[in-house]
């Protein structure tokens, strides 16, 4: 079971797959499936609500399926139990940031000031620029 918030994701909901790991472990790596391959169906959740089910499935995530399936991969440390709650820990953080809606952006204009500051510098500019220019010396 995850939880985060006040969201709960239950056990039935998740699905754990057990693969050899390509990290530390020397020649036990080669004998021991310690890294987890964990799923969780965005799309089809019970647990979500409608909001976060939206914000996560619009996420540009590469660990996102097209059907809506987050796949995360755990390998980085030596035992399976490890790996798994490594893994549901980023699950967990993954949900957690969808829980919050982004805030609109209020769009500004400059003030008037900063518009008469911008062109009088530019017109500041364009002065050296005339002067450098060239000039008969003759």
């Amino acid at each position: 079971m995850v939880e985060v918030g006040n969201i709960t994701i239950p056990e039935s909901e998740l699905v754990e797959r057990f693969v050899r790991s390509a990290g530390p472990g020397g020649q036990n790596v080669n004998k021991v499936a310690t890294a987890v391959e964990l799923r969780f169906d965005i799309a089809t959740s019970p647990s979500l609500p409608e909001p976060v089910r939206e914000r996560l499935l619009a996420r540009r995530d590469r660990r996102v399926t097209g059907e809506g399936v987050l796949v995360l991969s755990a390998q980085r440390f030596r035992t399976q139990e490890r790996n798994r709650q490594d893994a549901r820990e980023r699950l967990a953080a993954f949900i957690e940031a969808g829980l919050h809606a982004p805030r609109k952006r209020v769009p500004t204009k400059p003030s008037r000031g900063a518009k008469e500051r911008r062109l009088a510098g530019k017109r500041e500019r364009s002065t050296i620029k005339q002067g450098r220019s060239g000039r008969d010396w003759d």
